[in-house]
């Protein structure tokens, strides 16, 4: 029934008489939000689940009253492109009031003479659960698929740690050292990412101890899935790790660093229930072109992680090349 509305809301023809009062109560029934504004892009009618929705919009108020003004804009610019085109718009939004981000759907249909009618309708937590279920159970089937693939290799974990199955602090060192001869000798590029969990995001689940120790979990399983044979993704201590991409340069780097980070964003990590996410910060050196020493390499893998964490988290960010300072090949 609510598709069969938004269809006779987005068929209505621009200039088109609307007994409003009639419309709004037939869609109250429906539970969608249903207004309309002016030409200066002010509410001039609200029904009941419209002024539930936008939370402090009323008659004589603009979005601008209402929302901070990053979604004010954006709110304007949907209203612009709808009247631009003269014809019923749809678009999402997202409406966050007091830290509750609401998720919804918008029909816009120009009234004529700048005035249009909007029409939300919000997604229903029924169907965000059913979009993390789907997620989920997508994520345990890559799981298994990788535990089948993982079998084969448990002979072979004596230098790999356990909780995580990454490579051990003291083997990861021992592979950058010998990467550093074979570049000097090579004339060969390679790359350090060091990587830190970022604190759980705004809007989701607390995370505890435990919940902690299985995003870290999950972080390892990705960190491995995304590393080669020859690479040494390594747990250093608690939530920071460093990565060892052999004969990668720093766009190369970046490039597959920057794919990782995305994935942790979409991950879902499944407790008692309840959906955990998390994100990462990212910091890219590499060698020689960022430094052609080993400590300076590692300085500069920190200081590029210290600059993804200031930035907020859930970035990757680039240490400097020192131009003029590398060796010819």
């Amino acid at each position: 029934m609510r598709a069969a509305a938004i269809h006779t809301v987005m068929s209505l023809p621009p200039g088109s008489p609307v007994n409003l009062s009639a419309l709004s109560n037939a869609i109250d029934a429906l539970g969608l939000a249903l207004y309309v504004k002016d030409g200066a892009g002010r509410y001039t009618h609200l029904n009941e689940a419209a002024a539930s929705l936008l939370k402090g919009a009323q008659a004589d108020r603009s979005d601008a009253d209402v929302f901070t003004p990053a979604t004010a804009a954006a709110l304007r610019a949907a209203d612009q492109s709808a009247l631009a085109r003269d014809e019923a718009a749809v678009s999402e939004h997202s409406l966050d009031f007091d830290g509750q981000r609401s998720e919804a759907v918008a029909v816009r249909v120009p009234l004529g003479g700048g005035a249009l009618l909007g029409l939300w309708l919000e997604r229903s937590e029924r169907t965000r659960m059913a979009g993390d279920l789907q997620q989920a159970l997508t994520q345990l089937e890559d799981q298994q698929r990788t535990n089948e693939l993982l079998r084969g290799e448990i002979e072979g974990r004596a230098q790999q740690d356990g909780a995580t199955q990454l490579v051990r602090r003291e083997q990861f060192e021992d592979q950058l050292r010998r990467e550093i001869d074979l570049s000097l000798r090579e004339h060969r590029e390679f790359a350090v990412v060091y990587v830190h969990v970022d604190p759980a995001p705004d809007g989701t689940p607390p995370q505890d101890s435990a919940g902690r120790d299985r995003v870290i979990e999950a972080l390892g399983r990705l960190l491995r899935s995304n590393t080669r044979a020859m690479d040494a993704p390594s747990q250093l201590d608690g939530e920071r790790f460093a990565v060892l991409l052999s004969g990668v340069g720093l766009a190369t780097a970046h490039s597959r660093m920057e794919g990782l980070r995305r994935q942790c964003a979409t991950q879902i990590v499944v407790r008692q229930g309840a959906a955990l996410r998390f994100t990462v910060s990212m910091g890219v050196a590499s060698f020689p072109h960022t430094s052609q020493t080993q400590a300076g390499l590692l300085h500069a893998a920190e200081a590029a992680l210290a600059q993804a964490r200031g930035r907020g988290g859930n970035h990757v960010a680039l240490a400097s090349i020192a131009f003029g300072g590398v060796p010819a090949a």
